[in-house]
């Protein structure tokens, strides 16, 4: 594990020294989602986030097809019975 120091500098913002910023493949804009667990501070890239969730729900996605057209179908078949 490595340690690395950073500063709270004015406004409440958190200053990432560059080589955590390298490792993250963090940019200037770059979104990133934080989470306190235990007491610990977690920083991750908001598309590494997005990746993982993909992942997880991409056994539920219908190998065919896609999920906004069938659901544009369902909601045109309830409207119709409407």
């Amino acid at each position: 594990m490595n340690a690395h120091n950073g500063r709270l500098v004015s406004g409440g913002r958190l200053q990432l020294p560059s080589d955590v910023r390298r490792e993250l493949g963090l940019v200037d804009g770059d979104q990133v989602v934080m989470r306190v667990v235990d007491g610990e501070l977690h920083v991750r890239p908001r598309r590494d986030v997005l990746k993982r969730i993909q992942a997880m729900l991409r056994p539920y996605a219908p190998s065919d097809g896609s999920v906004a057209d069938e659901l544009i179908a369902d909601r045109r078949t309830e409207a119709a019975r409407d």
